[in-house]
């Protein structure tokens, strides 16, 4: 498989954690290039995304401080970037990439082979987290065969491994400061990481020597919300540059002034899901489940959460993935039908679960209204609200909870629920099939097995997926380059310009 090079430069829940620290704009400092202020709601857990968990590590650091080999344009398509083309064996287990020439990390070293080997080597080792190291499960072996190339062999073929590839599992990482990066990141990106005050900011700086095309902007504020109305208010009085997801919808009136300001809608792959942990017993129970979803008027929860904004899915797939079909009527909202389930499944009398939320502002209204809808079919809900981190750690890491509600933004995650051991604990052995052959298969049958396996957990009700987030972009109107679908993990500043 031969790709042609494409000009660098060209071209998911969200978690919410922190507050904005400074009132004013910052000093534009020493560059000549504009400063950027970026209103966002995703702090990271951590620096190192190789070893962190969360949305908010990669939506900073992803195509800005660090590169991947291939990557993701703004219509989902994978394309070049330090590798220039690479090659697919016929047997499909094979790829060999060439890398550009040119690359260059932040450091001044070049961004060889050898690097390559060892990034995708740490990525699967393990210092890496599970879900990290699960993308390479499939390779077999990595080795540089020159200065410029790079072969990987896998053990079967997959057609998963090198969208993967694209994201947090693929960063090239600068052999020089590999010990350190979860204080410091080190890549070979077109910005460098200068510093993180948690709560308030991470500041990015333009690296001047950048090897490719050079960045349009002097320093990058990623500045943090734990009021979204705050962020509102700070690109009304101009502190702000950019809102990078508007995530109070209802506020979109205050944006219409078109000299002022320029809005973009597209979409994410946020599915907002109410998670079933299927340890549970009542939850293992399929009827439970099915009574669940046709107890809750999702179109009703997303108007009261999400100000009537997202579109409603009824499987893990978004629209902006080839295999999409739309399954929201699976479930109709029937609390007569719901009652009806649960009497079956033995629960007449009454049924109590633990509802367990992040403190974020979809979780909050979605997990309020969860509360009152299953309250008229019989199921008492002992609802608890949780700071991300606690959730993190009792909910996502030791599955501490009967039902929550979540966005996951990682692109293309069905297989999620392919996991046993993932925090669901959904563990159904035809899915996990289904999931297997489409990654061997060939791209068409890719397709209908996943249309197969997306409906599979539709009809088994694996989960009642609410509604799908919106990408609501507010920009001032100089600037340019914003994306209008969220398909990768990262907020890609290398799109973005500014007209002076």
């Amino acid at each position: 498989m031969r790709r042609s090079r494409i000009s660098l430069g060209v071209a998911l829940a969200l978690i919410l954690t922190v507050f904005l620290a400074g009132c004013t704009r910052p000093d534009e400092g020493s560059s000549s290039l504009r400063t950027l202020n970026i209103g966002a709601t995703a702090e990271p857990s951590g620096l190192d995304m190789t070893t962190v968990s969360g949305a908010g590590t990669p939506y900073v650091l992803l195509y800005n401080v660090y590169e991947t080999l291939v990557k993701l344009d703004g219509e989902g398509e994978i394309r070049p970037l330090l590798a220039t083309d690479w090659d697919l064996s016929p047997d499909r287990l094979t790829y060999t990439f060439t890398l550009d020439k040119g690359a260059r990390f932040s450091s001044g070293g070049r961004v060889d082979a050898d690097a390559v080997v060892a990034s995708f080597e740490r990525s699967r080792s393990d210092k890496a987290t599970e879900q990290i190291r699960s993308k390479w499960k499939v390779v077999d072996t990595i080795k540089a065969t020159s200065d410029e190339t790079v072969e990987v062999k896998l053990t079967k073929p997959s057609n998963d491994w090198l969208f993967h590839l694209t994201g947090s599992a693929g960063i090239i990482v600068d052999p020089e400061g590999a010990d350190g990066l979860d204080k410091k990141p080190a890549g070979s990106g077109p910005y460098l990481f200068e510093e993180w005050e948690p709560g308030s900011h991470i500041k990015l700086s333009g690296n001047e020597s950048y090897w490719g095309t050079p960045p349009r902007f002097g320093d990058v504020y990623f500045r943090y919300y734990t009021d979204p109305n705050a962020m509102v208010a700070a690109m009304g009085s101009g502190q702000l540059d950019i809102v990078s997801n508007l995530t109070v919808p209802q506020a979109l009136g205050q944006f219409s002034d078109k000299s002022r300001y320029n809005v973009y809608e597209g979409s994410t792959n946020g599915e907002v899901v109410l998670g079933f942990n299927h340890r549970n017993k009542a939850l293992s129970d399929v009827r439970v489940r099915q009574a669940i979803n046709h107890a809750i008027n999702r179109k009703g929860l997303r108007d009261a959460a999400w100000g009537g904004k997202g579109g409603l899915i009824g499987s893990m797939v978004p629209p902006t993935d080839p295999w999409y079909e739309d399954l929201s009527n699976t479930y109709s909202y029937d609390p007569k039908r719901a009652r009806a389930l649960l009497a079956q499944a033995g629960y007449a009398d009454g049924l109590t679960l633990r509802l367990r939320v992040p403190t974020l502002p979809y979780g909050q209204p979605s997990g309020r209204y969860i509360v009152s809808a299953l309250k008229e079919v019989g199921i008492t809900v002992k609802f608890e609200e949780v700071e991300f981190a606690v959730w993190l750690d009792q909910v996502y890491g030791k599955h501490d909870y009967d039902m929550t509600v979540v966005a996951h933004v990682e692109p293309r995650d069905l297989n999620t629920f392919a996991d046993p051991n993932y925090y669901w604990g959904y563990n159904n052995t035809t899915f996990q099939q289904l999931l297997a052959k489409a990654d061997a298969a060939s791209s068409e049958d890719q397709i209908k097995l996943l249309k197969q396996a997306a409906k599979l957990l539709a009809d088994d009700a694996a989960a009642d997926w609410l509604f799908l987030l919106p990408n609501i972009v507010v920009t001032k109107p100089e600037i340019s380059g914003v994306q209008a679908n969220q398909v990768s993990m990262s907020f890609d500043v290398t799109t973005l310009a500014a007209r002076s």
